[in-house]
């Protein structure tokens, strides 16, 4: 048989117990609206009776009461890990799709502004001379548009270093806070760990570092590993980023400008061992990407588009001749975007006609070389068609990552909302617990009553 007072004792349980998991439902609630929260929940088991070691051993089920073995953070590791892959993805090609919107803001097409309006303003400029090879008007008029179109060119080829360099700056503070980031997860790490052998659980720490590994998935695409002491570790494209308490330093190294990319790529090493780190997701992939690749290629076009417009005019300007009678030079200097600029500056020195004037008079000059330089207009191979295939391969590539990008957002939402449904604060469920605990708390305190009611009618019996 129990004590006289195994009772009260099994009560006492029963009111710690009851008033625990208020406890904790109250701190469900205080963070419901907690960015990173995981709701929690107690662990109740049934406390069984003490056995005397004899060798007929008693023990009184009904007297043990109830006890509170943990408190754990409701998570699920397989909504957790695809939400982590999810905003890794999302995090990549939302990065990619303002990139491009960026560049469709350098390149400012279609509009009046463009390279595009430009070219056709500098064609138009050379059919008008060759209706008149001898009005100074019309060749001041050609000058004015051939150096606008070459400013153009050098502004849209500016834009895109400019947009470059401030991507390799954007690209250091990612790699800055991939480092911070993953120094906190190690630490936090250490001390999950750490709270969790003095026997206290340790969740509010536990969803600080989550947060944490979840920061590193949007900018890495990492990977996670939840081990037995509570720990984390945190996996890069198979190499460890996060390991226990000891987190991997990255490091940048490659050019700083773009003129330079092409001989000293943009890359990334781990500092421990200098070997380089790979990445093939999330906003540093993105960047480096662009660094590389994505950028890189639109100076490359740009380039191809200046070349081909210096060669076909120059080409066909030295085969004209002037208003002296003079067979025509080159009308650009430079063969790169960077370095297109006007070779004449003097409109007597345009070489409009197709043969030499005998005496050299404007009225005798005829038009055919500046009409076959407006031809080049229409050549399958010149630089205005060129020029309208990297707008045109631009708008595809912009409007395949933004396709993309809002895909993928849905998809991220659909995770992050199945994650939340499962390990978020639902207020009508903490509500429905609040009144289970306050129920099994007043009917524990009932049965405290009961006894002491009980006993102190055996006591006073007992007086008589």
């Amino acid at each position: 048989m129990s004590g006289t007072f195994g009772g009260l004792s099994t009560a006492l349980t029963a009111l710690y117990a009851q008033r625990r998991g208020l406890e904790v439902a109250g701190q469900n609630i205080a963070n419901v609206n907690t960015e990173g929260y995981s709701r929690q929940r107690i662990g109740l088991a049934a406390v069984g009776a003490p056995v005397r070691p004899a060798l007929f051993a008693v023990g009184d089920p009904a007297s043990g009461g109830v006890e509170v073995t943990d408190v754990a953070r409701v998570r699920d590791e397989f909504l957790e890990a695809r939400a982590r892959e999810e905003h890794g993805s999302s995090a990549y090609l939302g990065n990619q799709r303002e990139v491009y919107s960026k560049i469709e803001q350098v390149i400012r097409e279609p509009s009046d502004t463009g390279l595009q309006s430009q070219f056709s303003e500098f064609w138009n400029a050379w059919q008008s001379l060759a209706n008149r090879p001898g009005d100074l008007a019309s060749r001041t008029e050609l000058l004015q548009r051939s150096s606008i179109l070459t400013d153009s060119v050098r502004s849209a080829y500016d834009g895109i270093a400019s947009l470059w360099e401030s991507t390799r700056e954007q690209f250091e503070v990612f790699v800055t806070e991939v480092n911070t980031t993953a120094q906190s997860v190690a630490k936090l790490n250490e001390a999950v760990v750490r709270t969790r052998q003095a026997g206290v659980p340790g969740n509010e720490l536990a969803d600080e570092r989550d947060a944490a590994v979840l920061r590193l998935s949007q900018l890495t695409g990492s990977g996670s590993l939840l081990k037995e002491d509570g720990s984390v570790d945190v996996v890069v494209n198979g190499s460890s980023l996060v390991n226990g308490s000891h987190a991997r330093p990255l490091g940048v190294y490659g050019a700083a400008r773009l003129p330079d990319q092409a001989a000293n790529p943009v890359g990334i090493r781990w500092t421990d061992n200098g070997a380089g780190a790979s990445f093939t997701s999330g906003s540093v992939a993105s960047a480096l990407g662009t660094l590389n690749s994505t950028l890189p290629g639109i100076a490359g076009a740009l380039d191809g588009v200046a070349a081909s417009l210096a060669t076909a005019v120059n080409t066909q300007h030295r085969a004209g001749f002037d208003l002296t009678g003079t067979a025509g030079g080159d009308l650009f200097t430079g063969t790169t975007a960077a370095a297109l600029t006007m070779a004449v500056t003097d409109p007597d020195l345009l070489a409009a006609a197709s043969s030499a004037p005998v005496p050299p008079a404007t009225s005798t000059l005829d038009g055919g070389n500046a009409l076959a330089i407006a031809d080049i207009a229409t050549s399958p191979t010149g630089p205005d068609l060129g020029y309208r295939q990297v707008v045109v391969n631009l708008g595809v590539a912009a409007q395949s990552v933004n396709r993309r990008a809002d895909i993928q957002s849905a998809i991220t939402e659909d995770a992050d909302a199945a994650r939340i449904a499962h390990s978020g604060v639902n207020l009508d469920e903490e509500m429905t617990n609040m009144i289970t605990y306050q129920r099994a708390y007043e009917a524990a305190a009932k049965v405290m009553s009961v006894i002491d009611a009980t006993l102190d009618s055996l006591i006073n019996s007992l007086r008589r």
